[in-house]
C-alpha cells in the first residue's frame, strides 16, 4: 500500500508541477522584453478551458486522431515515472529502464506525428516530417549521452546511473542535453512555440487540427516532456547521491529553475535557426556527448 501510495504522489507531482515550467520561461521572455507577460499559471488556466471545450473532427480523421493525444500522453507521464526525483528515487525502477524510456519518448513522438496525418493535411503531413528528420540526431545525441552515464557507472538502471555526476564529461555532457531538451521541445533556436508563420512551423503546425480535450491532452504532455528533460539534464551532471537528502532535492529544485530561466534567455536572445543549420546544430550536440562518452570509456569511473 505505501509503494502505491508513493507512486500516486510522484505522479501527482509530475502532472501538477510540469505546467509551471512554460510559465516561466515565458514570463523569463517577457521579462527581457519588458513586457509584463501572461501569468505564470496560464497554461493551467488554459488547460481546464481546453478541458471543457468539445472536440471538432475533420471528416478524414479516423479514431486514431483522438487516440494518438492520448497515447502520446501516457507515453511521456509513463518516461516521466521512470525518472528518478533525487533522494526520492526512480517510481517504477528496474533494471534497464532507460531503454524502455527511449522507447515511450519514440512512442510518444509516432503517435502525435501518426495524429498529424489523420487530417489528410500535406501542411500537417510536412510538419510531422521535419518533426522526424530532426528527431533522427537528437535521438543520436541521447542515446550516445545515456551510454556515457551507463559506462560511467557501470549499470542500466537510470536511479544509479543518475545518483552520481558524470564525471569529467560533465560540461560536454550537459552542453549536449542541453541542445537536446532545446530541439525535443521544440524550442528556440530549433524551433518558435509562438510561431504562425505556415513555412517555418514544426511541432505547431501538427497540433492545428486538435481542439478540447486532445489539445490539453497535447499541451499537458509537452510540459510534462520539459520537465523530464530538464530533471534529466540535472540529474546527470549533479552528484546528487553524494548530498543529504535535503540538500539534493534543494539542489535539484534550483538547477531545475536555472534551466528553465536558461530556457527562456535562449528564447529571448536567440533567433530561430534556418532549418538548413539545425542538422549541424544537433550534430554537435551529438558530437559533445560522444566525447564526454570517450571521457568516460577512457577516464574510467569516479
Amino acid at each position: 500500500m505505501i509503494s502505491i501510495l508513493q507512486i500516486i504522489l510522484r505522479l501527482t507531482l509530475w502532472l501538477l508541477v510540469a505546467p509551471l515550467l512554460p510559465g516561466i520561461i515565458n514570463k523569463v521572455k517577457a521579462w527581457v522584453a519588458g513586457r509584463q507577460g501572461p501569468p505564470v499559471l496560464q497554461l493551467y488556466y488554459d488547460l481546464a478551458r481546453l478541458w471543457k471545450k468539445s472536440v471538432v473532427l475533420s471528416t478524414l480523421a479516423s479514431p486514431a486522431f483522438i487516440a494518438g493525444p492520448a497515447v502520446a500522453w501516457v507515453a511521456v507521464v509513463g518516461a516521466a515515472m521512470l525518472v528518478p526525483l533525487g533522494p526520492a528515487g526512480g517510481g517504477l525502477s528496474f533494471k534497464g529502464d532507460v531503454l524502455l524510456l527511449v522507447y515511450l519518448l519514440a512512442v510518444a513522438r509516432f503517435c502525435t506525428a501518426w495524429a498529424a496525418l489523420e487530417t489528410g493535411s500535406a501542411f500537417e503531413g510536412m510538419g510531422a516530417a521535419r518533426e522526424v528528420s530532426y528527431a533522427v540526431l537528437t535521438e543520436a545525441a541521447l542515446i550516445t549521452a545515456i551510454l556515457a552515464l551507463s559506462v560511467q557507472t557501470g549499470t542500466v538502471v537510470l536511479d544509479s546511473m543518475l545518483s552520481l555526476s558524470s564525471g569529467p564529461g560533465a560540461v560536454l555532457l550537459a552542453a549536449g542535453l542541453f541542445a537536446v531538451l532545446l530541439a525535443e521541445n521544440c524550442r528556440v533556436p530549433f524551433d518558435d512555440p509562438n510561431t504562425h508563420l505556415e513555412l517555418t512551423m514544426i511541432h505547431e503546425v501538427m497540433v492545428l487540427d486538435h481542439s478540447g480535450p486532445p489539445l490539453a491532452a497535447v499541451l499537458h504532455g509537452a510540459s510534462v516532456k520539459l520537465l523530464l528533460f530538464a530533471v534529466l539534464l540535472c540529474e546527470a551532471v549533479l552528484p546528487l547521491g553524494r548530498l543529504t537528502p535535503f540538500a539534493a532535492t534543494a539542489a535539484l529544485v534550483a538547477s531545475v529553475a536555472v534551466v528553465t530561466v536558461s530556457v527562456g534567455l535562449v528564447e529571448s536572445l536567440l533567433a530561430r535557426f534556418a532549418f538548413r543549420r539545425v542538422p549541424l546544430l544537433l550534430t554537435t550536440a551529438f558530437l559533445l556527448c560522444l566525447f564526454a562518452l570517450l571521457l568516460a570509456w577512457k577516464g574510467g569511473a569516479p
